[in-house]
């Protein structure tokens, strides 16, 4: 007994309270030498009290109860307790540099609310596929619209949309949007600043007077355009119970166009070619002459065929589908299986 020492000078040795010690002992972690079997008083060894302080070292670094009763254990061997420490240490400063990215990420929440700025966190990719899909429907320098692309936020979905009157086309990707609804147009040079972002995630801040792109060391910014963007939507086409639509290969459909006739117009002074579509009595795409044109109008729509062109390159090779809605509606050109990508070619009128 003169060898151990009671529960309160063990207790003032080790830092660790009374209630503590009583604790560690219920938990089995630290049981000591001698209880008296009638008083139920507790004496430690000079070794248990050495336990007890590594045990109060590492109740202040916050080791978990079963990994202190591990130490505790393997106080014998030095160098276990240590590897113990480092794995602690480990999981301390993986569990610092998450806490410090989740403040950073409350932080940029605040800005975005305090400063009316929406951000967008998305597949360098996949926004770089999507501008592809829209560029070629933006509009020329000297035309009305300026030349420029709408980035428009929903919920959990970045929608690009181009247009120059005469055509319109449409790209959603999905993303992770934070702060409130966005539609800001930017300029077209931008939009190819952004194009050139190199691969990985890109993290997209919209604002009124402000839009910033980053994708790891590169960051391009710039204005928005300050016009309000025509309402496409109202353009969008509503399936119809006549709607005609034709699968078609890219590749195939740009030979035949390069071999067929087509109908000469002008614009503004300006030449361009005409393209027929219609169906033959099997159902496929036929295109068609001026004369036949001309003489069954409501069973062909006439497109730009530059534009035309443009729009399937757009589409990307393999499988098209052509939706022909009559003369005087929008020639649809969709991705097949793809609801995410399509552009509105305008009729040509006779």
């Amino acid at each position: 007994m003169s060898e151990t020492r009671g529960i309160g000078d063990a207790a003032r040795a080790s830092g660790l309270s009374v209630s503590a010690l009583r604790y560690y002992d219920g938990a089995g972690v630290l049981v000591p030498a001698v209880v008296d079997p009638v008083t139920g008083y507790r004496r430690y060894t000079a070794e248990q009290i050495t336990a007890a302080r590594l045990i109060a070292g590492l109740r202040r670094v916050g080791m978990p109860v079963a990994d202190i009763a591990q130490a505790v254990q393997n106080l014998s061997d030095p160098s276990r307790v240590r590897g113990r420490l480092a794995a602690h240490l480990a999981r301390l400063e993986a569990g610092l540099a998450d806490a410090r990215r989740e403040l950073l990420r409350l932080h940029a929440l605040l800005d975005l609310e305090e400063n009316l700025m929406t951000r967008l966190t998305l597949s360098t990719t996949a926004l770089c596929a999507a501008l592809d899909a829209v560029r070629f429907a933006a509009a020329a320098a000297t035309d009305p619209i300026p030349p420029g692309v709408l980035f428009e936020t929903g919920e959990g979905m970045l929608t690009l949309v181009t247009t120059d009157r005469y055509r319109l086309a449409v790209a959603t990707v999905p993303a992770e949007v934070e702060g409130p609804p966005a539609r800001r147009f930017l300029p077209l040079d931008l939009a190819d600043d952004i194009h050139g972002l190199p691969a990985g995630r890109v993290t997209l801040d919209l604002a009124a007077d402000r839009a910033r792109a980053q994708a790891g060391d590169v960051i391009v910014e710039g204005k928005p355009i300050e016009m309000d963007f025509p309402d496409y939507r109202r353009l969008l086409p509503v399936p119809a119970e006549g709607t005609r639509r034709i699968a078609v290969d890219t590749a195939a459909l740009r030979e035949r166009l390069a071999a067929a006739p087509v109908v000469p117009r002008e614009h503004d002074g300006q030449p361009y070619p005409v393209s027929v579509l219609g169906l033959d009595p099997a159902g496929s795409l036929r295109l068609g002459t001026e004369g036949e044109w001309e003489a069954d109008r409501d069973a062909h729509v006439a497109v730009n065929r530059e534009f035309l062109l443009q729009a399937l390159d757009a589409g990307g090779p393999g499988q098209l589908v052509l939706e022909l809605d009559g003369p005087l509606r929008p020639l649809a050109v969709r991705v097949a299986g793809d609801d995410t990508r399509f552009s509105l070619l305008m009729p040509v009128r006779p």
